[in-house]
């Protein structure tokens, strides 16, 4: 079956996946979204920068998107008691109304951490939701690059979203960027509400427990599976290297002693660089490579990745740091897709909302988490040195996961029992002793 569905892979097209209706919708709710999310981020950052002439203030609007995250398992789990087109639906209008109330004039710095944090909660829900009902709209042999136009494209989101954010808030008033946003949460409700037919909760009211337990469900189907674990630290571990020349950008740009307009251009550069970088790595390597190869080549590029940015030790000029960002943001973008199809095809019916929780959550947390760790260590020591040895150590922890990467073989088998499973309504025989949940047939 495995094999099958690789040698048909090959031949996927993009027409092929945007001839489907509900992938459309489901794509352009997607980017809709990404694009108001990261609009907003600058816009919120902005406005309380001038509220309160405050850049720590500043900075927590910033980092407070981060926050709801911590709840992100727990709010995937109760993401899978429902229709994952009604989760999407309610999550975009509950988000609407609050960041709406973000345009009303006077609120207390106080107020708008407030309505930042709780429109923040919506967003595991809706991405979890968004995530799990991918499978179900497309074929398997479309998933790899249906999942790689959405991630590549959502890279592109947010360039245009930080871009379009700052510009708005700084040429005109940060209001108008966060209306903006409002209406972005609208369209994007109205995309999947027309756009997606309606499907039955994948978990029946008779299968359930407790939220807390359903949430420890997911935990454990994730960490306690080869396969899933092995792709979550590779995923997580990547994120925590990837992640720091972007938010140590300005920072970096601040070293240089050129004028404000040359030091702006360079944080830019370095910014953008890594978003780039994974457009272009995910629309070749998904587009040459041929399927059966893009999972043994994984632990070699998930190893030159982070040896990439090594040479930040000696200090090189801002387009050089760019470039470095640029080829380990392309070798990015060449593996996630991969590994979240591979992630998505492993997963048992019931689960797909939880499991993707579990990892989004980790993704935002470790990218706080790193950022915050790298900058403090930047105030004491030389920021090239940081990120320089910050990336041998990503290196080492890379080679120690390719060590003992499964083979090919393994990920075809995992595959395999989750389609037998949801074909029969069970949880794959080699998970049944990590789930307490037992999911529907489709």
């Amino acid at each position: 079956m495995a094999d099958a569905v690789t040698q048909s892979e090959g031949s996927v097209t993009f027409r092929e996946i945007f001839a489907l209706r509900e992938f459309r919708a489901l794509f352009l709710s997607n980017q809709v979204n990404g694009i108001g999310d990261y609009l907003s981020r600058a816009a919120v950052t902005a406005l309380v920068f001038h509220q309160s002439r405050s850049a720590l203030l500043s900075a927590i609007a910033f980092a407070i998107s981060y926050v709801p995250w911590i709840f992100g398992p727990l709010l995937s789990a109760l993401a899978e008691r429902y229709p994952y087109r009604r989760v999407m639906i309610t999550s975009d209008l509950c988000r609407m109304v609050l960041i709406g109330l973000l345009l009303l004039p006077g609120l207390p710095v106080a107020v708008m951490f407030l309505l930042l944090f709780a429109s923040g909660l919506g967003a595991p829900p809706a991405r979890s939701a968004r995530s799990a009902m991918l499978p179900l709209v497309v074929r398997r042999e479309h998933l790899t690059l249906a999942l790689a136009t959405n991630q590549t494209s959502g890279q592109a989101a947010q360039v245009i979203g930080y871009l379009a954010g700052a510009t708005l808030s700084v040429a005109l008033t940060p209001r108008i960027a966060l209306g903006i946003d409002v209406l972005t949460f609208a369209v994007s409700a109205a995309l999947v509400a027309f756009g997606i037919r309606r499907r039955p909760t994948e978990v029946a009211r008779s299968a359930r427990t407790h939220l807390l337990g359903e949430t420890s469900a997911g935990f454990r189907l994730v960490f306690g599976d080869r396969v899933l674990r092995t792709i979550t630290l590779v995923v997580l571990t990547m994120t925590v290297f990837a992640i720091v020349p972007e938010g140590l950008a300005a920072a970096w740009a601040g070293e240089s002693t050129s004028g404000p307009a040359a030091r702006g251009l360079d944080q830019g550069m370095i910014m953008a660089a890594g978003p780039l970088g994974f457009v272009i790595g995910g629309v070749l390597f998904n587009r040459l490579v041929p399927a059966a190869r893009r999972i043994r080549l994984v632990p070699l590029l998930a190893v030159i990745a982070p040896l990439l940015l090594v040479p930040s030790l000696a200090g090189p000029p801002a387009e050089v740091v760019a470039l470095l960002v640029l080829l380990a943001g392309t070798i990015h973008g060449a593996i996630m897709p991969t590994l979240n199809a591979t992630f998505v095809l492993a997963l048992p019916n019931g689960f797909r909302a939880r499991a993707f929780g579990v990892v989004n959550s980790g993704v935002q947390l470790t990218q706080f988490s790193a950022v915050i760790i790298t900058g403090t260590l930047a105030d004491s020591f030389r920021l090239p040195v940081v990120v320089g040895l910050w990336s041998i150590g990503g290196t080492l922890a890379m080679l120690l996961i390719a060590i003992f990467w499964p083979r090919p073989t393994t990920f075809a088998d995992a595959a395999e029992r989750a389609a037998e499973a949801a074909g029969h309504g069970q949880v794959p025989a080699a998970r049944k002793a990590t789930t307490s949940v037992t999911p529907d047939a489709p």
